[in-house]
């Protein structure tokens, strides 16, 4: 048992209310395992942050039903309670269907299936479907800032919409007054639907955003106290006598992981406020093929790591401190020399952007990069958003010619010049359009891609890039 915590739309308050929950619950000393469903970084920064352990995504496009299965099995158990944060409205997916791989080995949807899901064809990877997978219970957060009688109709909505999801109870959120609570509590009796918190307006508890979401949590100085905040409203605002007993974990039967292998090679894995945007899976898993992972900043230290092999840059806000990567030419001539000399790279999204000669940040000022790639990357109002279908269009670092992956894309910049021998072609995930050629290949031992992958179902993929890491290792070329 665990519980899901879903909107009714974006935008309602879900990760408010399940940092509420879990600061509360650590207060009490309570150990707790969270999860986001989706492919989002940021939140679960947030929930780490919290709990003091690494947060899961559940998300069946990047990997499948049976890893995220998988995943909620291995992780929950481990801890006291679990709880999972939704993603967008409770039944906001994708489009699922047999030409796109749903239904088909890889996603483990059988015929029945997809005729039930019918009913709600574009659920694919939402919260319910991610609900349904884990036969667990939902509360939904309702905004109420706006409504009173109207919250019964929204309610009963979600409650009936689907048979398969029990709607354990609701949070309302953002209510007003004492006056407007009882209108809210008159109109939702007849339903027989639990209310299990209650959250008023809230003046003092603001999580700071931008361009691509929240700030991260390696930014915001007064974090703490905002978590302490949270923690004093969670003690008074939740049911706790209902809630407890259904974020219970209970100890499931899964293999645990086995022990990492002596240390093989070194990764150099860049992590500071610039770049933050990894998978703890895809971490974990490099671990476990025989990685020592060695954390660096390339916009405080003087240089890369010493005697490493590989090089993995993940997605964050490289554009919002790209004076001072720019200013760090020590570490900017380091990565070029290095790559240049064949360490195998990994560079995703805002690793990308490092990689290019240079940034044009959204005030139209040039700031220079590693300038390993020739193109620049350009800050711009246009949002690219959304899951990916990518054919490797050759054989590189980290795949073979006509392998396909899926991933996504998160990113308000865009590239002045295509590569003449880009890494995939692509297409939206759930329909036929052609969303055209990316990624950087040259030098050959780079993968330089806008396209965020998971790996939990692609393990050849680390595999394959530490395969070209060990060939740094045995020829020895410490870099």
């Amino acid at each position: 048992m665990a519980l899901i915590i879903a909107g009714e739309r974006s935008g309602v308050g879900k990760t408010t209310v399940t940092l509420t929950l879990l600061a509360s619950l650590r207060r009490r000393d309570r150990l707790v395992q969270s999860f986001k469903v989706g492919p989002d970084y940021i939140d679960p920064m947030f929930h780490q942050h919290v709990t003091g352990r690494a947060c899961r995504n559940l998300d069946p496009v990047l990997t499948s039903e049976a890893y995220v299965q998988q995943c909620f099995a291995r992780y929950s158990q481990l801890s006291e309670y679990a709880l999972v944060e939704g993603v967008m409205g409770l039944f906001d997916g994708v489009k699922g269907s047999r030409e796109w791989g749903v239904g088909s080995r890889e996603w483990g949807v059988g015929e029945e299936e997809l005729i039930t899901n019918a009913q709600c064809p574009t659920d694919f990877a939402s919260t319910a479907h991610i609900a349904r997978l884990l036969d667990l219970p939902v509360v939904l957060v309702i905004d109420c800032s706006r409504l009173s009688g109207s919250v019964a109709a929204i309610a009963h909505g979600y409650q009936s919409f689907d048979p398969r999801i029990k709607i354990a109870g609701v949070v309302l959120n953002r209510v007003g007054s004492d006056r407007h609570l009882c209108l809210l509590k008159d109109s939702l009796e007849p339903l027989q639907l639990d209310i299990l918190g209650v959250l008023r307006r809230q003046d003092n508890i603001t999580i700071p955003d931008r361009h691509l979401g929240l700030v991260p949590t390696a930014e915001l100085l007064e974090l703490n106290a905002l978590i302490d905040r949270l923690a004093d409203l969670g003690d008074t605002c939740f049911d706790w006598q209902r809630l407890l007993p259904l974020l219970k974990s209970e100890p499931l039967p899964h293999p645990p992981h086995p022990p990492h292998p002596p240390s093989l090679v070194r990764i150099a894995v860049a992590r500071d406020r610039a770049f933050n945007f990894y998978y703890q899976d895809n971490l974990d898993l490099l671990q476990q093929l025989g990685a020592e992972l060695v954390f660096w900043s390339p916009l405080e230290d003087a240089g890369i790591p010493k005697d490493v092999q590989g090089m993995y840059f993940g997605g964050g806000f490289p554009e919002v401190f790209a004076q001072q990567l720019a200013e760090n030419t020590s570490v900017r001539d380091a990565v070029k020399t290095a790559i240049l000399k064949g360490m195998p790279t990994i560079a995703e999204c805002g690793g990308l952007m490092y990689l290019c000669e240079q940034i044009i940040d959204f005030e139209g000022k040039s700031w220079s990069m590693a300038g390993v790639l020739p193109t620049s990357a350009v800050m711009g109002g246009r949002l690219t958003l959304g899951y990916r279908r990518a054919v490797a269009l050759q054989d590189n670092l980290l795949v073979k010619a006509n392998t396909t992956v899926y991933g996504h894309e998160f990113h308000r910049s865009h590239l002045t010049l295509t590569a003449t021998e880009p890494l995939f072609e692509t297409s939206r995930y759930d329909c036929e359009e052609n969303m055209g050629c990316e990624g950087w290949g040259l030098p050959a031992n780079v993968h330089a891609s806008y396209v965020h992958l998971h790996w939990g179902e692609s393990g050849e993929i680390p595999q394959q890039f530490l395969k070209e890491c060990l060939k740094v290792a045995s020829s020895g070329s410490w870099i």
